[in-house]
């Protein structure tokens, strides 16, 4: 039920010329299927096709592909089982979880549908009556888009509808660790009647695939989702061709649990936003700043929340945290907390990998972490929970805005001073207070410093895509 996944270039479902690579099962180890390999032949296709489909699809009215798009939502709604199953195989999420991201991709191909309706230009009053003045947009181009492997779907979404809801055609570097259901993703959309060669989808080896096509001149837009390292390569290489970039990269959010908050809730609600996905998203809480009255019972709560967690196969009922993505990530987890144990922290729960086939680790919390554990410093992604103690405001938004990340920060109390100051004070570009109201298609999503710049969601979203063509006219 998991079949060898091809290229799609020019609207054609394609073989590499690159030797295929194996893709894995997180929960078993054993081997899936194949996915084509990408070589310079392919991506020069791909730049051609997607150049081609670009002058195709800039003139097609706003209105029409709203229309293709939102069939391309119900698509995927309908197919959202049978995409689920393929996401939890290769990427390890539970079923119920794949499920959601893959209905979510609807609603935001709708609201990217209807945004592109609304990309306005407008009139500049002029200082003489015989000239008129117009500022107009324009679709950039052909967009270069990265994705990885945590969300398959949730972030080629984003830079997919975008692009399309635009103008722009789109050249989709997929992630090979989990490709079936970025594939179907795409499928979606060309099932809808997107135009052969407006969006193509390639794998193969990142390195060689974003560096010839960031330099190609026919890419004028890129757009990355992945780790700060990378981001910052690939900025690079889009400067010196003076390209636009949307950069998507790491973090390691701090939640903060105030003295005066509902200890409980916040702790119930952390816990599940933890240990979503195996901790393997990028706004995932991964620094947990508890104020001292409350930081006892905090942790009783979170601990109880964590050993409910059922950890097994994302197919077998019952199952509330799948395997991590792939061995590495096993053996960071096992460095971060060994790390943090000789510096003195105390495992309350979990600690250890599970022995057997697959890469599981138990979901795990450290309390009285030292300031200098490497995971206060290193974003984790995983299901490991460091908890620390603060006195007062001022000391927990510096321990907050410490490191260089700043995508997302949450923060639990019930007093709306607090709020305010920690809304002017914390250096990130999203902050859920009180609650989880991150990533609805509707809403920016992005982060600042060097967790990248530009956003992904909201009418923010669709700036990246579009030029400002200011127009002004003398009449005669």
């Amino acid at each position: 039920m998991y079949p060898d996944i091809k290229l799609l270039i020019n609207g054609q479902w394609r073989d590499g010329n690159g030797t295929a690579i194996p893709v894995l099962n997180p929960a078993t180890g054993g081997t899936l299927a194949t996915v084509a390999h990408a070589g310079r032949a392919d991506l020069d296709a791909a730049i051609a096709a997607a150049q081609d489909g670009f002058r195709l699809w800039r003139d097609v009215a706003a209105h029409e592909r709203c229309r293709i798009l939102r069939k391309a939502a119900t698509l995927i709604r309908q197919r959202a089982p049978e995409i689920a199953t393929l996401m939890t195989l290769e990427q390890g999420k539970p079923l119920a979880e794949a499920q959601a991201e893959t209905l979510a991709a609807g609603d935001l191909i709708e609201w990217f549908a209807e945004e592109g309706k609304r990309t306005y230009g407008r009139l500049i009053p002029s200082r003489s009556r015989e000239v008129t003045q117009m500022v107009v947009r324009e679709p950039v181009g052909v967009v270069a888009a990265f994705t990885p492997w945590n969300f398959p779907i949730n972030q080629a979404v984003r830079k997919v509808s975008a692009a399309l809801a635009s103008g722009c055609s789109v050249i989709l570097k997929g992630p090979e660790e989990t490709p079936a259901s970025c594939a179907e993703l795409i499928r979606a959309y060309v099932d809808a009647g997107v135009p052969a060669g407006v969006v193509n989808l390639v794998f193969g080896n990142p390195a060689d695939i974003s560096s010839y096509l960031i330099a190609h001149p026919t890419v004028r837009k890129v757009t990355f989702t992945g780790s700060t390292e990378v981001g910052k390569l690939l900025a690079a290489q889009a400067g010196q061709h003076m390209k636009r970039v949307t950069m998507e990269l790491g973090g390691h959010a701090p939640a903060i649990v105030f003295d005066d908050a509902d200890v409980e809730r916040a702790a119930k609600l952390l816990a599940a936003a933890k240990f979503r996905n195996a901790g393997q998203v990028c706004v995932s809480p991964t620094r947990f700043l508890v104020q001292d009255a409350s930081y006892d019972r905090f942790v009783e709560v979170f601990v109880q929340e964590a050993g409910k967690i059922r950890v097994g196969n994302g197919l077998d009922e019952g199952t509330t945290m799948g395997p991590l993505a792939n061995p590495r990530r096993v053996a960071a987890m096992e460095r971060l907390v060994a790390d943090a144990v000789a510096k003195g922290a105390t495992v309350a729960i979990g600690g250890k990998r599970l022995h057997g086939p697959g890469n599981f680790f138990e979901p795990t919390v450290l309390v009285d972490v030292p300031a200098d554990a490497a995971i206060l410093h290193e974003e984790p992604f995983g299901p490991v929970a460091p908890i620390v103690r603060f006195q007062d405001f001022d000391e927990v938004v510096k321990e907050a805005n410490r490191l260089p990340f700043g995508l997302a920060a949450y923060a639990y109390t019930s007093s709306a001073r607090i709020a305010g100051d920690l809304t002017a004070a914390l250096e990130c570009g999203m902050l859920s207070i009180n609650h989880h109201g991150l990533a609805l298609p509707e809403v920016p999503f992005g982060g600042v410093k060097d967790s990248g710049y530009g956003s992904e969601g909201g009418a923010e979203a669709m700036e990246p895509y579009l030029n400002t063509k200011f127009v002004t006219q003398l009449r005669v």
